[in-house]
C-alpha cells in the first residue's frame, strides 16, 4: 500500500514511525529556555573533566531526560592543541541516548558530527579546547554549543542554528538579540536594520514648535546669572567705603623712599657648636682670651674637622678611651725630625698664598714617627697631627731627665770618692 498513516487504536506504530512524528512537532535540541542551565557543560577547574547538568532534551523525536549533574572525563592532552566536543548520542540500536565526548584530532579542527535520519545522530553541547599540556579544564575553554526546543519557534545562537531548517523557521538569535527566519538560502532579519543615513526624504532640521519649559525641568541651569555689561552712576550708588585699603601688591627696592641706611639685627643667638661652613667669628666668643674663666656650657674645647667637614671636639678623659697601654717612641725618630722653611702653594682660585711658613714635612714624618701622619681619603699621605708632637716629646724628655739625674749621681759619687 502506498499511503501510510499512524497511529490509530489497535495498530502497531514502530520507534522510526513514533521518531518521525515527533521531530515534526520539535527540533532537536534542550527543551528549556536558552537561558537556563538545562544540560549546559561547564569546566572542572581542577582536573581534566567537564560537568554536564540535568535537563530534558529531544533528540531526533526522543526524548532523554537528566536529573543528576553528570561529569565526563576528557583524555590527556597532547603536544598540540585539540578541539573536543559534548554531545548528547541517540543510538536506536541500543534504544538509548546518553552523554559523550568526541576526541578532536591534535592540531586539527572540532571532530564532525554524526546524525542519519535512522541510526545514529549527535546533538551538540559544548566544545572543549583542550591546549597542549594541560592538566585541567578551565572554564575559558568551554565554549556551549546547545540548541534549544519547547517554543512555538525556536531560540538559539549563530552556532546553534537548525542544521537542515525548513523555508520560513523562525527563531531568536540571542547573539545578536534579532529575530531571523530562512528564506531558504540563508537566515534573513525578520525587521530589516534600518539606519538614520539609509532613510531617504528626512528633513535636514528639526524646528521645534513653540513651546514653554518650567525652571525646575530646565537641567544644568545655573546657580546664579551674572548681569550683562551695564554702568552704574556713582550718586546710585549706596554703601560704598570711606576708604579703600590697597589690594595684595609688591613695590621694587629702588622704589622705596626713606629706607634705613642700616637695618640692626633683632634678638637671636648661635648653637653651642659650629657646623661645616660655618665661619669663626669674633662676635661667637671665639677669640677671648685663653685665659678668660669659663665654666658649664661655656668650657672651652679644642677642635678637629672630620672628612665630611664636619666639627668636633677633642676629648682627653679616661671615659672616652678603652683599651688604654703604654707605646714605645724612639727618641732618635723625635731628635732626627727635621724642621723645614717653605712657601704655602696657592689655592685653587690661584689667590695669595703664605710665604716663609715653617714646619715639619709629613713625608719626612713619616719615615721616622708615623703615629703622627693622617692620610686623606686615597691614601695619600696629607697633614700631621701637631697636637700629638708634644706627647711624643714626653719619652725623650723623660729619657733625657734619666740621664741628667744618672749623670749627676755619678758625678757626686765621685766627688765622693776623691
Amino acid at each position: 500500500m502506498a499511503i501510510t498513516s499512524y497511529p490509530f487504536d489497535s495498530q502497531s506504530v514502530t520507534e522510526t514511525q513514533f521518531s518521525q512524528l515527533f521531530r515534526e512537532f520539535a527540533d532537536s535540541g534542550v527543551a528549556a529556555s536558552a537561558l537556563a542551565n538545562a544540560f549546559q557543560v561547564s569546566a572542572d577547574g581542577t582536573a581534566m573533566s567537564v560537568k554536564v547538568q540535568p535537563g530534558f532534551a529531544i533528540v531526533r523525536g526522543h526524548a532523554v531526560l537528566s536529573t543528576a549533574v553528570e561529569t565526563l572525563k576528557i583524555a590527556a592532552a597532547g603536544t598540540s592543541t585539540r578541539y573536543d566536543r559534548v554531545i548528547l548520542r541517540l543510538d536506536p540500536a541500543v534504544n538509548s541516548i546518553t552523554l559523550a565526548v568526541l576526541q578532536g584530532a591534535a592540531g586539527g579542527s572540532a571532530p564532525a558530527l554524526t546524525q542519519t535520519d535512522t541510526g545514529i545522530y549527535e546533538l551538540p553541547l559544548a566544545t572543549v579546547t583542550v591546549g597542549a599540556n594541560i592538566t585541567a579544564i578551565t572554564s575559558a575553554a568551554v565554549s556551549g554549543d546547545r540548541r534549544f526546543v519547547g517554543q512555538s519557534v525556536g531560540a538559539w545562537v549563530t552556532s546553534t542554528r537548525p542544521a537542515s531548517p525548513r523555508l520560513g523557521k523562525l527563531g531568536l538569535n540571542y547573539d545578536t538579540n534579532t529575530w531571523e527566519f530562512w528564506n531558504g538560502t540563508a537566515w534573513t532579519p525578520l525587521v530589516a536594520s534600518v539606519s538614520w543615513s539609509s532613510l531617504t526624504g528626512k528633513p535636514a532640521t528639526f524646528p521645534p514648535s513653540s513651546h514653554a519649559h518650567q525652571w525646575s525641568d530646565i537641567t544644568n541651569a545655573p546657580t546664579s546669572l551674572p548681569p550683562a555689561a551695564h554702568k552704574h552712576p556713582w550718586g546710585d550708588i549706596t554703601g560704598t567705603p570711606s576708604t579703600y585699603p590697597p589690594a595684595t601688591h609688591s613695590h621694587s627696592w629702588s622704589a622705596i623712599s626713606d629706607k634705613p641706611s642700616t637695618f640692626p639685627p633683632s634678638s637671636h643667638s648661635h648653637g653651642s657648636y659650629l657646623e661645616s661652613g660655618d665661619t669663626i667669628a669674633w662676635s661667637n666668643g671665639t677669640k677671648r682670651a685663653h685665659s678668660s674663666s669659663v665654666s658649664g656650657s661655656g668650657t672651652y674645647y679644642a677642635v678637629w674637622v672630620n672628612g665630611s667637614g664636619q666639627f668636633c671636639r677633642n676629648t682627653s678623659s679616661r671615659r672616652y678611651k678603652q683599651n688604654v697601654r703604654d707605646i714605645s717612641i724612639s727618641s732618635e725618630a723625635v731628635l732626627s725630625l727635621r724642621p723645614r722653611l717653605y712657601d704655602r702653594r696657592p689655592d685653587e682660585g690661584g689667590g695669595d698664598y703664605a710665604r716663609d711658613e715653617f714646619g715639619l714635612i709629613a713625608e719626612e714624618v713619616a719615615e721616622t714617627l708615623p703615629e703622627i701622619v693622617t692620610y686623606d681619603e686615597e691614601g695619600r699621605i696629607d697633614a700631621l697631627r701637631y697636637d700629638l708632637l708634644g706627647v711624643a716629646l714626653l719619652p725623650v724628655v723623660q729619657d733625657q731627665d734619666r740621664r741628667i739625674k744618672a749623670l749627676e749621681a755619678k758625678i757626686e759619687e765621685l766627688a765622693c770618692a776623691s
